[in-house]
């Protein structure tokens, strides 16, 4: 095989393939590439069969690229590699291995969604006075306790507040429901293997004699239970390679632990290190000035990352006034880089540390006509239409699952009540028997006529289909279930604009699952709901639209755009407030702010307000964020530009007085004289004189050739070059 696309210390971190290996992998040094070369190592020197290697990361798009690299380098096309999430890895064992815990192999797994729903059930059956605990609260400190292996009776244990021990109760309560409806939330696939280990040693030592070399993608990612899975697997044959960067562990809040990376030499001795720190993406100013941030952290590994492509240009600061000038900033300064250096839309990325930021983000965009998506929006299968049509399929693969059955009960609308719906559950209660079996017989709940007769129509179609999941292909089930439920005709026939919308939503879901089928022919419905309840954001991210992506800190991580904006840097809002006294949480702070700095190749614009909107009522005046002070000034350029506001007083109708402020876009100026430009027909000259600004703007070039020109910017398509 052939290595001569990487450099050398990239070519020992792959060829080390004997005992423990832990690889530093800088931002943009190639992680992937030497991931991908290492499996296609082990294969290609017939070290291991591909059946044997295991290959974990943190998002099926990494898995997806990881898995037609390495099938691309060894020219061999449906490999049976094991690539893909920890979530997916371990739902494909539990599928196989979860009855052996008292669930059925037909198990659902929950989304956040489901999860909170079910909650509510919990919280309302145990006669929570509403608005104690909210469903979102106990969701998100279950999720967080379960990220720390922490169980019921441990939360009650160290429970020093009645509200704590009543959420370890909730916990319990919880985790009792979700057993009863044969499902698994997004924590319990991570948990339950390892359960299943503990009870089961030859459960163990059956995966550890199949995955005989793991290799774990983003290790500085993994938390508890992540971290205890793959020492698990990797504790017999100590075959295993971790990749990750120390600098950007950032989900500290969701349980994720940078020792597990830091200390991994002690976890495994006699362990070979190696560290990545050429890097292929960004600028040399770009990473001098992430490092200088994210040297002052203390628990780190050192690195000094060299950029590969060179100098590069300072990082651009701008103050503006608050959130709104920020925005219209960000719209003229990448209206500038579009005209200046023939960009396109999708080279750009706005980055903010709170979800909240891109309302006034977004108002911009709109009002100038710049296309644009929102990554951590309304993600398609979470649209109602199409979750609608999800739980009906849940429902006919796992006939317990009660939150699927008590969502399309009575949609399409057939008369089915909450009274009614109430009257089934207590049915169930009082019989012991599965809410789907009561419903055959209304009759017993003294439920008569019309609504009886729905009840009666909704089981039987819901066991006709369970029956025919063996013998219908996944197209056609679904296709055959929404006419016979009249999905698609409830909205068909709908006057309502909103409604043709869910329509198209609905079919394009049909089209989505053709596809699935193409691409996996030899998997079916379950296999489908599964991969669709696994995505991430990032996952339906599509990089080929021609639109500029707005997302978080949080969200970029493992991607890359040519140009960066980083708003909102001010203290209390980047770093958060919630970070000033506690030296972990600062930490994690600074990392996520060197992770946004490196996912910009060419340029980074770092934005601030001086006053910013609070809880959309008052202006909240704000300092300059710290990280930005930690920046060498001479890495640093604060570029000029002026914002047109007009002031008016207006009266409201109370009488009150309030001055209302109206502002034209911000404008920038473009060029300087002594500026180097280039003109498609007059080739490259020297701007003498400026005059004007914005769409005004003109400017007299002499070119190289003597010629004398006076031009209008706007129409010129002048591109700015260095001198000749």
């Amino acid at each position: 095989m052939t290595l001569k696309k990487l450099n050398q210390i990239q070519k020992a971190s792959v060829k080390a393939v004997k005992g423990p290996v832990l690889i530093f992998a800088g931002a943009g040094s190639g992680k992937t590439r030497v991931l991908t070369h290492k499996i296609h190592y082990l294969i290609q020197e017939k070290l291991y069969k591909p059946e044997e290697i295991l290959a974990v990361t943190f998002t099926n798009k990494a898995a997806r690229e990881m898995k037609t690299r390495v099938e691309s380098l060894l020219n061999q096309p449906g490999l049976n590699l094991n690539i893909g999430t920890f979530h997916s890895i371990c739902a494909r064992l539990l599928r196989k291995e979860i009855h052996q815990l008292g669930y059925s192999n037909d198990f659902a797994i929950y989304d956040t969604k489901d999860q909170l729903d079910l909650m509510k059930i919990v919280i309302s059956d145990m006669n929570i006075k509403r608005g104690y605990i909210t469903p979102r609260t106990a969701r998100s400190q279950v999720s967080y306790y379960k990220s720390m292996m922490l169980t019921p009776d441990d939360v009650f244990e160290k429970g020093r507040t009645i509200k704590e021990r009543k959420i370890a109760e909730i916990y319990s309560a919880y985790q009792k429901q979700l057993k009863k409806n044969n499902a698994v939330d997004f924590d319990d696939l991570l948990l339950l293997p390892l359960e299943l280990f503990s009870r089961y040693p030859s459960v163990l030592k059956r995966y550890q004699e199949t995955w005989k070399y793991i290799l774990v993608d983003e290790y500085q990612d993994t938390n508890r239970p992540q971290f205890l899975l793959v020492t698990q697997l990797a504790d017999k044959h100590k075959q295993i390679c971790v990749v990750g960067d120390d600098d950007q562990s950032i989900y500290g809040w969701r349980g994720a632990d940078v020792k597990n990376i830091l200390d991994f030499q002690k976890t495994f001795t006699d362990c070979s290190m190696f560290k990545l720190e050429d890097n292929y993406r960004s600028t040399q100013q770009i990473l001098s000035a992430a490092t200088a941030v994210v040297e002052r952290n203390i628990n780190r590994e050192p690195k000094t990352l060299n950029a590969v492509n060179g100098v590069g240009e300072k990082l651009a600061v701008f103050e503006t006034v608050d959130e709104m000038e920020e925005a219209d900033a960000i719209v003229s300064a990448l209206e500038k880089e579009i005209k200046m250096n023939k960009r396109t839309f999708n080279h750009f990325a706005v980055l903010y540390r709170t979800n909240a930021q891109s309302r006034a983000l977004e108002d911009s965009f709109r009002r100038q006509g710049i296309p644009y998506n929102i990554v951590g929006g309304i993600r398609f299968y979470e649209r109602k239409e199409v979750k609608d049509i999800l739980a009906y399929l849940r429902l006919i693969i796992n006939l317990k699952d009660t939150i699927s059955l008590r969502r399309v009960i009575n949609f399409p609308p057939r008369g089915i009540g909450q009274k009614t719906v109430t009257k089934c559950v207590k049915q169930a209660e009082i019989t012991k028997t599965e809410l789907l079996d009561v419903l055959q017989k209304p009759e017993e709940m003294g439920i008569r006529g019309k609504q009886a007769d729905s009840l009666i129509s909704f089981y039987t179609i819901i066991k006709k289909y369970h029956g025919l999941l063996e013998t219908l292909g996944a197209g056609e089930l679904v296709r055959t279930l929404s006419e016979e439920t009249q999905l698609l005709k409830h909205y068909k026939g709908s006057d309502n604009p909103e409604d043709q919308d869910r329509y198209q939503n609905t079919v394009e879901l049909l089209n989505s699952i053709d596809v699935f089928m193409t691409r996996s022919p030899d998997n079916g419905i379950r296999e489908f709901m599964e991969e669709v309840t696994l995505l991430s954001d990032i996952d339906q991210w599509n990089d080929d639209e021609n639109r500029v992506t707005l997302m978080t800190l949080h969200s970029a991580k493992g991607l890359e755009f040519p140009v960066v904006f980083i708003t909102g840097l001010e203290d209390g809002l980047f770093p958060l407030y919630m970070a000033f006294d506690d030296p972990e949480k600062m930490e994690e702070e600074r990392r996520l702010f060197y992770v946004g700095l490196t996912r910009a190749k060419k340029k980074v614009f770092l934005m601030y307000a001086t006053q910013r909107r609070k809880m959309g009522i008052d202006y909240n005046v704000g300092l300059v964020s710290r990280f930005l002070r930690e920046i060498p000034v001479d890495q640093l350029e604060h570029v000029k530009f002026e914002s047109a506001l007009t002031r008016r007083i207006v009266t409201r109708r109370s009488g009150r007085k309030k001055i209302k402020i109206r502002r034209s876009i911000t404008s920038f100026d473009d060029f300087k004289t002594g500026d180097f430009v280039e003109h498609t027909m007059f080739g490259i000259g020297k701007i003498m004189a400026i005059s004007g600004s914005g769409e005004n703007q003109r400017v007299g070039v002499v070119f190289n050739d003597g010629t004398k020109k006076k031009l209008i910017v706007k129409y010129a398509n002048l591109k700015k070059v260095k001198r000749p």
